[in-house]
């Protein structure tokens, strides 16, 4: 199974980017396959940009995402909805045609210093690609108290990798179903 990873965070030390790391690392996926959204240098979205051509960044993405199997991606919660990042990629990679992010089985994930662990942003992120007709994985792994809730061997609460651990076997299940088809 080829995944691709993707992080709704830009900052440098991003605890989702750390769970999509730990994700690459129990599913034996390369993580040179976490696309690092600083290194694109991704314009917002633009009918004008569009017009002259979709920037070659963006076609890269694309490209990416269009030879995965499966998507895995780990996203911040910003203002009670999805990251402004993640949406403006959504935005521009549903431009590309054939579009590349159609019929795939996608992996939500958050991690945040809150209680409600970035679950609000989540269901907001499941809407344009659910609309763009991806398959959505109805489970989500979200993480609360996210600043506290690693070492250096990983997650700090046993509980949250039996969870994590869960989610991403059902996930793998989930998308090898659905490629098989």
């Amino acid at each position: 199974m080829k995944y691709f990873f993707l992080s709704g965070s830009l900052r440098k030390d991003s605890l989702n980017t750390k769970l999509l790391h730990m994700a690459a690392q129990h599913l034996s996926s390369p993580v040179s396959d976490i696309a690092n959204l600083n290194n694109l240098s991704i314009p917002l979205y633009s009918g004008d940009i569009e017009a002259v051509g979709i920037p070659d960044n963006v076609q890269k993405l694309a490209k990416c995402i269009d030879q995965a199997q499966a998507l895995i991606i780990a996203s911040p919660e910003y203002n009670y909805s999805i990251s402004g990042v993640l949406k403006n990629v959504i935005d521009w990679v549903s431009r590309i045609r054939p579009m590349p992010l159609k019929q795939k089985p996608i992996l939500l994930m958050a991690a945040s210093p809150g209680p409600i662990a970035g679950i609000r942003g989540l269901w907001h992120t499941r809407v344009p690609l659910e609309g763009l007709g991806n398959y959505v994985f109805p489970e989500m792994f979200s993480l609360g108290g996210s600043f506290q809730a690693f070492d250096d061997n990983g997650f700090v609460n046993p509980d949250d990798q039996k969870r994590f651990v869960a989610t991403l076997d059902g996930f793998e299940k989930f998308s090898k179903a659905l490629t098989l088809k």
